[in-house]
């Protein structure tokens, strides 16, 4: 949260103690050099000093996660670049890689409210209802199609749910 959502949290080993981790902030997606993808979190520190907020693919691959989820409630972060004989490289791979058993994706960018409403409906499904992450998901997406407000797809459709899905 905050100031305590920096690169430096992100790559301490205290994230390796949660088992589910949220990203809600600005995603980057580089289809051409998947590199050069990542996430941004907080670019100044409590007294205004500039920090290097952005956690690149090839630090998320560095991390060591047990997490039985990752969530990256940002635009874009399930593009990639489909690598023959590699399959698709980006953040979910990357975070996959370092750990994390399934991880929430958008595949475009999406709404800041409507990302919102969704992500608390899916957290509320998992932890108050016992929903699984991928029940959770997709009674998330019924609910915001079912109101008016939210019931077009751009709203909802872009989160996906990738790894294990039990």
């Amino acid at each position: 949260m905050d100031f305590s959502a920096s690169r430096a949290t992100a790559n301490s080993s205290n994230l390796s103690q949660y088992k589910i981790i949220h990203f809600a902030t600005h995603g980057l997606a580089n289809s051409a050099h998947p590199e050069l993808s990542g996430v941004i979190l907080s670019l100044v520190d409590e007294k205004g000093n500039p920090l290097n907020g952005f956690l690149r693919l090839t630090d998320i691959f560095n991390l060591k996660l047990s997490a039985e989820l990752v969530v990256l409630s940002a635009c874009q972060t399930g593009l990639g670049q489909n690598i023959q004989g590699e399959g698709m490289v980006g953040l979910t791979r990357g975070f996959m890689y370092a750990g994390a058993q399934r991880v929430v994706v958008s595949l475009w960018s999406v709404d800041d409210e409507g990302t919102a409403t969704l992500m608390s409906s899916f957290y509320q499904g998992m932890l108050q209802k016992g929903l699984t992450p991928a029940a959770a998901l997709r009674a998330a997406q019924l609910e915001l199609w079912k109101q008016e407000k939210w019931h077009s797809p751009y709203y909802w459709a872009a989160f996906t749910l990738q790894g294990e899905w039990r």
